[in-house]
């Protein structure tokens, strides 16, 4: 039990540590003036009762400096306004606004078959997808323009954090949030893309028809965005790219609610039993090993089995690689504020990730009002 404690632990001090240097050494992207070749851009915002945020995005889109784009938001049967409040906005909005009602069908994935119907209709070379309460910066557009014109990237991840952390739990999630973003950057940047956000991403129209979409996946409510980018890995290896630059930043709000938050990461965690290749799934049990070794150490140590010195050092092959590195993803995404909860988030997530990986081998969730498998 020692040896493999201190084993599970060395490795994910090892895999920390790289992740680090790999995060430090991908530099930030700068983009000129002109963006070449200038692609058109479709923005797919899929909704469902969001009339309290999605004023605000579109108020985001209307402040873009980058003009060759369209957006479309495909509602998915809100029971609120979002609809009526996008329909008049349409009528105004100095760009091309395109309502998509969707019917209220039953299906397995609806924020899949929102983004299927939407680039149905989109006259854009690029796909770019975020959600209704989001905000984004004025030159989001241009950056992502102008990385894919300098890079040619099949898909392309932005970075996506929270708004403001007016709580100590808005400041835990937003420090979870950035070990999932900086993890997902670097592991792109080593050529082997694990996750991503469909908050903030982007990848050609003609790429998502060469892949044939969501085929194969479609029966999942969740992974509209990772399933897709693996599949674009696998179909156009070293084309998947991280954009890191602060101008690319799409900001949401932290879950007010336990209820809310537990069935958004549950969610997530429900994934990587689906992943078709295995780094994603290995990553994953892998995490999941290495934040239990913690607990089993202290727990040993406490009933006597481990000794304090061994059950220290499992703790800190943890705690230091893990602080160096979310404390630069933090300083990237602007929240240097949330680094002194980086301490308080560590003793947390032991349990966090060993509770939501228990969690998710149940099947179920509730999001958006609506019961998914």
């Amino acid at each position: 039990m020692t040896i493999f404690l201190v084993v599970i632990s060395g490795l994910y001090a090892l895999f920390t540590l790289i992740l680090w240097i790999t995060w430090l050494r991908v530099p930030p992207f700068r983009s000129g003036d002109n963006v070449a070749n200038s692609p058109s851009i479709t923005v797919i915002v899929p909704v469902r009762n969001e009339a309290d945020t999605i004023l605000n995005l579109l108020n985001d889109l209307n402040q873009q400096t980058y003009t060759r784009f369209e957006v479309i938001i495909a509602d998915d049967s809100s029971t609120d306004s979002t609809l009526s409040i996008i329909q008049q906005y349409a009528q105004k909005a100095p760009f091309t606004l395109r309502p998509l009602p969707l019917t209220n069908e039953r299906t397995a994935s609806p924020k899949k078959r929102a983004i299927t119907q939407s680039i149905a209709l989109a006259t854009g070379d690029l796909i770019v997808t975020t959600d209704g309460d989001c905000r984004v910066g004025p030159d989001w557009l241009a950056t992502l323009a102008a990385f894919y014109g300098q890079t040619g990237a099949k898909l392309i991840s932005g970075p996506v954090t929270f708004t403001t952390e007016e709580t100590i739990f808005d400041a835990l999630q937003t420090v979870e949030f950035s070990s999932l973003i900086g993890t997902g950057a670097c592991t792109m940047a080593l050529g082997i893309p694990t996750m991503c956000n469909g908050a903030n991403l982007c990848y050609e129209k003609r790429v998502f028809f060469d892949v044939e979409g969501f085929a194969g996946v479609d029966h999942l409510a969740s992974g509209d965005d990772e399933f897709l980018m693996h599949k674009i890995s696998v179909r156009y290896p070293g084309e998947v790219h991280f954009l890191k630059s602060p101008a690319a930043i799409v900001r949401t709000k932290a879950h007010q609610s336990w209820r809310g938050f537990y069935n958004q990461r549950k969610r997530w965690a429900s994934k990587w039993q689906a992943y078709e290749s295995y780094l994603p799934s290995l990553l994953a049990v892998f995490v999941f090993m290495s934040n239990a070794a913690p607990v089993v150490a202290v727990g040993g140590w406490l009933l006597g089995f481990l000794n304090g010195t061994v059950t220290l050092w499992v703790i800190m092959l943890k705690l230091v690689p893990e602080f160096l590195f979310l404390r630069q993803i933090l300083v990237f995404l602007q929240k240097k504020s949330s680094v002194r909860v980086i301490p308080l988030t560590q003793l947390v997530y032991p349990l966090y990730v060993l509770f939501f990986g228990l969690a998710a081998q149940g099947k179920g969730y509730t999001w958006k009002g609506r019961h998914l498998n």
